[in-house]
């Protein structure tokens, strides 16, 4: 029998190998490969189809940063103080730029070779087993923290609508019957296969994002020069401990917008590439589009929320917000549009993780029963956590600090510099530990204020009952 030799296989065509169900092997006497009926790599969630514009990575990247956390921003504000809060926001804004445009570069920085996951690319820093150990792990904590938090926002959010809608006209329903009905959305969407069967969805998510943002700012200046009501900026906590927990809970809070890292490689991997090409080329083009974006969402929000109402400010600025009603309402469900974007955004790469999995390790075959039942599974574990524990806040400024620090803002760092390799105190290796030194002490403290936050009110909170804010 001839062999061929390995070195003539494409890492494409290697891959379906490797992920090979058990029906692609017959005959095994003689040790030979049937071809299957449709390469496995085309079947993953991730880079099956890479067609998309410069565009898609524009509005990719603003679903999947301008979320959740745009709306916490005026509360972080209300723990950090004026000229903290916003020099943080600041800083924040320039460093993730930085980082994020390390991650473009890195896509292709072996020739002819993509890097279509972070972890593949933390396998090429670190080593094999190395990456897959330090970027998994981080990666996994960053989208399933995320998905569950954006159970709890749309929850909210059509809790609030319902509230504003019925103004006490109505039943009371629980928030985890409004997490539930959120759920139930995902369930359908989550059996679409891949980035690119979403791009309708984020691209609708995007626009909601933009207008309920605007939103915000718009009905937080509205209400200010309307309330004669004088507001305190004093931070929000009294005694020192709080001031400092609350301080490092602020830090997680302002972490937790800038989680679009975590999916840049994924969403890089939808673009075309040539050697004359290169899809960092169109993708940078995208991040610097949605970047102008995020500040243009980001900064008004939080100063004109705290502005309006000072250290009294409601963890979500939506939920402050009770005039004008229609208006609120509105914004309310646009929200909702937003995160069911969002939520399918970063469970993809969820999916092709445990997907890819499934038919590597224990030969399922890759069909439509197993999308179905490892995305609904993926759905209700999810909902279930959301429904436990609906601590919205808390849990932005716990994962904040717990994994997006480090997958954000100094693993990229790492990453340049064990790749690259730049030239001792050269401005990039400068700019790198800056990077590196900002970002592990976030990652250390950011977490205590969080989980403090999230003791304080398990003390008090009943499982599977209605929780409201800490203004409540």
């Amino acid at each position: 029998m001839e062999i061929q030799q390995l070195d003539d296989y494409s890492p494409a065509k290697l891959a379906s190998l490797a992920l090979a169900p058990r029906k692609g092997r017959t005959d095994s006497k003689e040790g030979s490969w049937s071809a299957p009926e449709k390469p496995v790599e085309d079947w993953r969630a991730i880079n099956s189809r890479r067609n998309a514009k410069w565009w898609y990575a524009a509005f990719h990247n603003v679903t999947a940063m301008v979320g959740a956390g745009v709306l916490s921003l005026p509360f972080a504000m209300s723990e950090l103080g004026w000229g903290v809060g916003i020099t943080v926001l600041v800083l924040s804004w320039i460093l993730t730029v930085y980082t994020l445009w390390q991650m473009v570069e890195m896509h292709e920085i072996v020739p002819g070779k993509r890097f279509d996951r972070y972890h593949e690319l933390g396998q090429h820093a670190f080593g094999e087993k190395l990456g897959l150990w330090i970027v998994v792990p981080q990666q996994l904590v960053v989208e399933v923290g995320l998905n569950i938090v954006y159970m709890v926002t749309g929850g909210q959010s059509l809790q609030k609508f319902h509230d504003l809608v019925c103004h006490g006209r109505c039943n009371n329903i629980k928030l985890p019957y409004f997490i539930m009905i959120f759920a139930s959305v995902q369930f359908v969407l989550s059996q679409l296969p891949n980035f690119h069967s979403i791009s309708s969805i984020s691209l609708i998510a995007a626009v909601m994002s933009v207008s309920y943002s605007t939103i915000a700012w718009a009905a937080s200046t509205h209400h200010h020069k309307t309330n004669s009501a004088e507001v305190d900026y004093s931070l929000r906590a009294t005694t020192t401990p709080g001031k400092v927990f609350d301080f490092l809970g602020g830090l997680g809070d302002v972490a937790f917008t800038y989680a679009g890292h975590n999916v840049v490689l994924e969403i890089q991997a939808t673009i075309p590439s040539t050697p004359e090409k290169p899809s960092k080329k169109p993708m940078w083009k995208g991040v610097v589009v949605a970047y102008i974006i995020i500040a243009a969402c980001y900064f008004p929000v939080a100063l004109a929320g705290y502005w309006a109402f000072g250290n009294q400010v409601d963890e979500n600025i939506l939920i402050a917000l009770n005039k004008p009603k229609w208006l609120i309402a509105v914004a309310n469900m646009m929200v909702v549009v937003h995160v069911v974007g969002s939520y399918q955004v970063y469970a993809m790469p969820v999916f092709d993780m445990i997907e890819t999995v499934l038919v590597r390790k224990f030969w399922f075959t890759p069909d439509l029963r197993l999308r179905l039942i490892s995305r609904t599974v993926y759905v209700a574990f999810t909902m279930f956590i959301a429904m436990t524990f609906p601590f919205f806040s808390e849990l932005l400024s716990f994962f904040g600090g717990f994994a997006y620090a480090p997958t954000t803002y100094f693993l990229p760092c790492i990453m340049w510099l064990k790749i690259c390799k730049p030239k001792r105190f050269s401005l990039s290796w400068f700019a790198n530990w800056t990077c590196i030194f900002i970002g592990v002490p976030l990652m250390i403290l950011a977490p205590i204020g969080g989980l403090r936050q999230i003791i304080l009110r398990v003390k008090t909170y009943k499982f599977y009952q209605d929780y409201h804010g800490l203004s409540h």
